[in-house]
This record gives structure tokens, sequence and C-alpha cells, in this order.
């Protein structure tokens, strides 16, 4: 029965995800999220002491979503005596749907695969229109991007979002259930709105960053060795650790790598962010021109990794 009730609603969330990706018409948790982390940066990133500031923002919100979702968890598992009945032969109460429904706000590899292969369509009929569509899915400037340049964004993002939108949330979720699992979310949301090097940001959202940085080390380079193994290519191990930890990101620069090996192509360069430049190091020294194949191939290992993450905590659950 305790392995039951932490099969159905992953299984609920994950083919719900499949399904739907993230529906416009549905609020979702992470909107929530960025309106947190808006209001407080806009009242404390200013004056003195801003590291401090940003640090207890972001305590407080990792802490405030953790306590509440544990909270609205407890509150669901005693209201289930009086929403409870049965599916076929599993058992189905509110902290089921509640968990089922969480873990489907969590897991983020419908939307962007469904965004990526939009942008390689769109970027094949003109290039602004590909400029327009990678807009959706990446934080720096895309209005000098060139067609190489776009495809080159749409796949780093997919590499980097199997991590961060997959694979990450699942880990924690195996790690601490799913109030550790919406956790991660708000650390994650945390460091894509205020974690960056600028500078308005560089010491508001120091602490922010560097939380993600740990929240992710485990689960990227996790990530990265999901990628070889749906590619049947070990040796692509080697690349990947020669690789990894050539990106601004210390946890980037492994899903980044390890698709870089699979697709023999190049990653990284200059990219602009909020009009300051960056030149990320290059991960990968084959500079070819990347085609609508590439994307397929990429979706492919994306998804054939998310299926072999599900069976591994599958198989732990049932174990348990």
């Amino acid at each position: 029965m305790i392995a039951l009730t932490r099969i159905l609603p992953l299984l609920i969330g994950w083919l719900l995800d499949l399904l739907l990706g993230d529906p416009q018409w549905m609020p979702h948790p992470v909107v929530w999220f960025g309106k947190m982390i808006s209001f407080g940066e806009k009242r404390l990133n200013k004056g003195e002491h801003r590291k401090l500031k940003g640090a207890l923002l972001s305590l407080f919100l990792v802490t405030f979503v953790f306590v509440v979702t544990w909270a609205l968890l407890y509150m669901a598992s005693l209201l289930s005596g009086n929403f409870d009945f049965s599916l076929f032969t599993f058992h189905f109460s509110l902290s089921t749907l509640f968990s089922s429904l969480i873990i489907f706000f969590c897991l983020a590899g419908t939307t962007l695969i469904r965004e990526v292969r939009q942008t390689f369509l769109a970027v094949d009929r003109s290039l602004e229109e590909g400029r327009k569509q990678v807009a959706r899915i990446v934080g720096r400037d895309t209005s000098e991007l060139s067609a190489q340049e776009i495809r080159t964004a749409a796949l780093e993002t997919l590499a980097e979002n199997l991590s961060d939108g997959v694979i990450a949330p699942l880990f924690w979720l195996a790690i601490g259930g799913v109030p550790a699992m919406l956790t991660y979310k708000m650390v994650n949301t945390l460091d894509s709105m205020i974690g960056y090097r600028t500078d308005r940001y560089k010491d508001f959202g120091y602490f922010a960053a560097h939380l993600d940085d740990v929240a992710n080390y485990l689960p990227a380079r996790l990530t990265a060795f999901l990628m070889v193994l749906a590619s049947g290519r070990f040796t692509l191990l080697k690349f990947v650790l020669k690789y990894g930890a050539h990106h601004a990101s210390p946890n980037s620069g492994y899903p980044e790598a390890a698709l870089a090996g699979i697709l023999n192509c190049r990653f990284g360069g200059a990219h602009t962010y909020f009009g300051q430049l960056f030149d990320k190091p290059y991960i990968g020294e084959n500079d070819r021109l990347l085609t609508t194949a590439d994307m397929q191939t990429a979706i492919r290992i994306n998804r054939t990794s998310e299926c072999i993450a599900m069976a591994l905590l599958l198989m732990i659950y049932v174990m348990i």
C-alpha cells in the first residue's frame, strides 16, 4: 500500500505532463513563485546589504513553500476519509489527487520539447520568426541571433531543461517527497529570475544562484549520465568529463556536454543578457551547422532519459 501511495501520484503526474505539458489556461505554482520573488526583489534590491537581503528573501520563500506544501498534504491526508474511492484496484484519495497535481506542475519536459520543435520550424520559415520563438525559452537577447545561434540556443536549453525540468524534480521527489520537489521548483525559479551576474542581480541574487548550484549538483551529473546511457555510447563519458566544467554554471555544462557529444557539435560562445555581454567557453569542437535531424535526435534522447529516470524511481518505490 505504501508503494502504491507513491507510485500512483507519480504515474498520474507524469502522464498529465506527457499529455498536456503546461496548459496556459491552468494556474501554475511557478507563476505564483515568480510574483512573490518579483514582489520581494522590487522592495529589497536597493540600498546596502543586498547580499544579506537577497539571502533572507530566498530562505524565507524556500521555507515557506516547503512548510505550506507539507501542511496542505497533511490536511489532505486528514480529509481523505471524506474523499475516497477506488479506481480499478487503486486506492484514490484527496492526498493522491493533490500529490498528482504537484508532480504534474513540477515536471516540465513536454512543454519545452514542443517549444524547441517550434523554434526549429520557425527559423526554417524566417530568421525573425525564429528569433521571436526562441525568445520564449531563453533569457539571452535574441534580436541579433543568426539561424545557427537560434538552433544552438534551443538545443542548449533543451539539455539544461532535462536536468532542471525533469531529472532534478524527480531526484528531489525521491529524496524528500512532494514538498521537497515543489521547494526545488522555488529554488530553480529564484535562480532563473535573480541568479544573474549582472549589475542589478550579482549581489542580491548571489545566495539564490549558489543555492540552485547546490540543489542541481547531483541531478545535473545524473542527467548527463542518463543521456549517455540513452545514446548507448558510453565512450561519451570522457567527453562529458572533459567539457562538463566548461560553463559559467557549475552544473549546466554537464547535460549540455552530453548532448554536444551525442550530436558531435559545439555549444557555448558569446551571449547577451540584460544588455551585458557574456563570453561562455565552448563545449565541443565541431562547429557544424545544426539541422532538424539534430533536434529530433535531441528530443529522442530527452524522452529516453526521462523514461529511464522514471523506471529507476518506480523501482526504488517498489523496493521500499
